[in-house]
């Protein structure tokens, strides 16, 4: 039975934050004349995040239960030839899960901020920050067409670009937005690319209409080449993924949006923002399936990501940049996911990874406030028994991450390293030992900043950065860390629940069942990874247990085991360690040298490239030559016939007779 969805439902998903945005960014702020104060400004955004999520889950329900689908353009905004340019939803069991997915890891971070963001005078302008960034998400999932897609792709980064530098008297922040916006910009310009493309060759911008001539295109070859047109569409159109959703090489913006306040980086970097790149392939899945050589393109880059990222994990210090970079870790599991064609099992990882991570980056803000405002884990340890809450919720959070049996993150990573396995593709080998290893690096980096944090001696009175809170009361007094508000620990708890059950209660239906039927396409006879996989699924429960005899589950347990006796046993390990293998720390310290080279070489490449553009052919070629060239030109010709015209009656005589001549002369020779 299938059954319609009203179009006033859905409209109201993302109207009510953007009503939330306009009352708390007009009403409360300077701008408008701060009419209203902070509990109204939180009052309306929250409601409005809740009235999203309230109807996102009823029509989460309809899909799922009634088979309810919507697929209707509900404006038509201009036509031009035979392309229509709409604004309209398309709800079906990918759409309603993510919606659900971000109004609710966006309700979480709106209640988290209340308490956060207490002291910040940019409180009400937050506020209106994130619900207009939740309102640009739903656009983004609900599109049922590019251009709206691409709207809602753009309005997620304008959005982010103002929260990373929220705080805009700091020089790093605004330095990191800047980063962030243009490091967006080159993979928006692929996206844009492939778009295009699209257009011009499927005549349509609605999914449904271009995908109905997916099989056209597949026979299309790119003009002037030998490519595959599907294939170059496929590549502009997954470099826009490699943007947002931080693949190598485009991956340099995610550490430093670190720079924002702690609740965004829930918001962009675990639930919402990074996984629009992996949502969108998900989406264009019967384009994607159409070219081998984009998926092997795919596979490699979730590859390179996944395995490359965690080892910057192992080496920082700064709570919230370890956390950044097991997201970007993680991101590169489900791009390897999108590669071996199991979209479904990327989007399921996108999903337990939104609750678990948003989970971990709360926490980490919770440690941020108990310890007032240090982000370094060296001066952290020993918090366990100060911040009960949050060390069980972070404990939960981590255990989900590395893929402890039962908890959510292990079923959708189990699942991606035996998507890759079943890969027939060229670079699912390289991707196999990828997934493999980060499984050991994951668990080893999770439990270094566990251990640090919330284990061992108490530091937190030795941090050298500290001491100049404790001037006032006395030069070395330091503040015994405490527990953090309710509206800080519900927040945590409430991620807790489905960070470590919401695996195990939908595997079947989004692996295995009809969830995603008619949403994600899959040609069985050359990618055949899920159907071997549900082969081999017998249930939630005998998965869980199957997976203590397989390599995962022991290297993850390692990693653990490795972590704890580095950390807590023996810390002259590390140290030794550090000491040995210099060279290769110095190029983790340098994150490769992938920022040296974005500003030493791209950078100055593109600036001597403006300046000689600008000299050469702007003030030379343009000024210098056709300008300046062309008036002297002028000026020359009329200085001769000036000389002509002198208004003496005998000359002009002269030369009548000299013309004459000429002429009679010329007809004479002819002859």
């Amino acid at each position: 039975m299938s059954q319609t969805l009203s179009i006033s439902t859905l409209l109201a998903v993302p109207m009510a934050p953007l009503v939330g945005f306009v009352l708390a960014g007009v009403l409360g702020t300077k701008f408008g004349g701060n009419w209203i104060g902070r509990r109204m400004s939180h009052s309306v955004t929250i409601l409005g995040v809740l009235v999203s999520f309230i109807l996102s889950a009823m029509t989460l329900q309809s899909v799922v239960l009634d088979g309810a689908r919507f697929n209707e353009t509900l404006y038509t905004w201009m036509v031009v030839g035979g392309l229509k340019m709409e604004i309209g939803f398309l709800v079906d069991g990918l759409t309603a899960m993510m919606m659900c997915v971000v109004t609710f890891v966006s309700l979480m971070v709106h209640l988290y901020t209340v308490g956060y963001m207490e002291e910040d005078e940019g409180y009400n302008r937050f506020f209106a920050y994130i619900s207009l960034f939740t309102f640009s998400m739903l656009m983004l999932v609900m599109s049922n067409n590019m251009l709206q897609l691409f709207f809602g792709w753009e309005a997620v980064g304008l959005v982010s670009y103002l929260l990373i530098g929220f705080w805009f008297n700091k020089p790093s922040a605004i330095f990191a937005n800047m980063k962030a916006f243009l490091v967006n910009r080159v993979g928006d310009f692929g996206f844009i690319l492939g778009i295009g493309l699209i257009a011009a060759f499927a005549g349509t911008l609605n999914y449904s209409e271009a995908f109905a001539k997916a099989a056209e295109l597949g026979k299309l070859s790119f003009p002037g080449t030998d490519w595959m047109l599907v294939t170059v569409i496929c590549i502009c159109l997954f470099i826009g993924a490699m943007g947002k959703s931080a693949q190598f090489p485009l991956h340099v913006w995610l550490p430093d949006s670190m720079e924002g306040p702690t609740p965004i980086s829930a918001l962009i970097h675990a639930a919402t923002m990074v996984t629009a790149g992996i949502f969108m392939v998900a989406r264009m899945s019967p384009l994607f399936e159409l070219s081998e050589t984009a998926l092997n393109f795919v596979m490699t880059i979730g590859a390179i990501t996944a395995l490359f990222m965690g080892f910057l994990g192992i080496i920082q210090n700064d709570i919230k940049r370890i956390v950044a970079y097991s997201t970007l870790s993680q991101l590169g599991y489900m791009t390897v996911a999108l590669g071996a064609s199991a979209y479904s099992v990327a989007v399921f990882h996108l999903m337990t990874h939104a609750f678990f991570k948003a989970l971990l980056f709360l926490a980490a803000g919770s440690v941020i406030m108990g310890v007032h405002h240090n982000q370094d884990i060296r001066w952290m340890g020993g918090l366990r028994k100060y911040m009960p809450i949050t060390w069980i919720t972070s404990l939960l959070g981590s255990l989900a991450l590395i893929g402890t049996p039962f908890f959510a993150g292990f079923y959708s990573k189990d699942s991606i390293i035996e998507a890759v396995h079943e890969s027939h593709l060229p670079a699912a080998g390289f991707a196999s030992f990828a997934v493999l290893a980060g499984v050991f690096i994951t668990a080893f980096y999770s439990f270094r900043l566990y251990f640090l944090v919330f284990h061992g001696k108490e530091r937190f009175d030795q941090n050298p950065d500290a001491h100049h809170h404790g001037d006032h009361h006395g030069h070395h007094e330091v503040h015994a860390p405490h527990e953090s508000p309710w509206v800080v620990t519900v927040p945590l708890i409430l991620l807790a629940i489905p960070s470590v059950v919401i695996g195990y209660m939908t595997i079947g239906p989004m692996l295995f069942g009809e969830f995603f039927k008619g949403a994600i396409f899959i040609d069985a006879e050359k990618h055949a990874a899920l159907e071997e996989m549900a082969k081999a699924f017998h249930g939630p429960v005998q998965m869980a247990l199957h997976s203590l005899y397989t390599a995962p589950f022991w290297l993850a347990l390692a990693g653990v085991v490795t972590s704890y006796y580095m950390y807590m046993i023996n810390p002259a390990v590390p140290t030794a360690i550090k000491k040995t293998f210099m060279p290769i720390f110095t190029l983790l310290e340098n994150k490769y040298y992938l920022d040296w080279f974005n500003e030493n070489v791209l950078a100055r490449g593109a600036r001597a490239l403006g300046t000689g553009l600008w000299k050469g052919g702007d003030e030379y070629v343009i000024d210098g030559t056709l300008v300046n060239g062309s008036w002297k030109v002028v000026g020359w010709v009329s200085g001769l016939v000036r000389r002509a015209q002198t208004g003496y009656l005998y000359h002009y005589a002269f030369m009548m007779i000299l013309g004459v001549f000429v002429l009679m002369t010329y007809f004479v020779w002819l002859k």
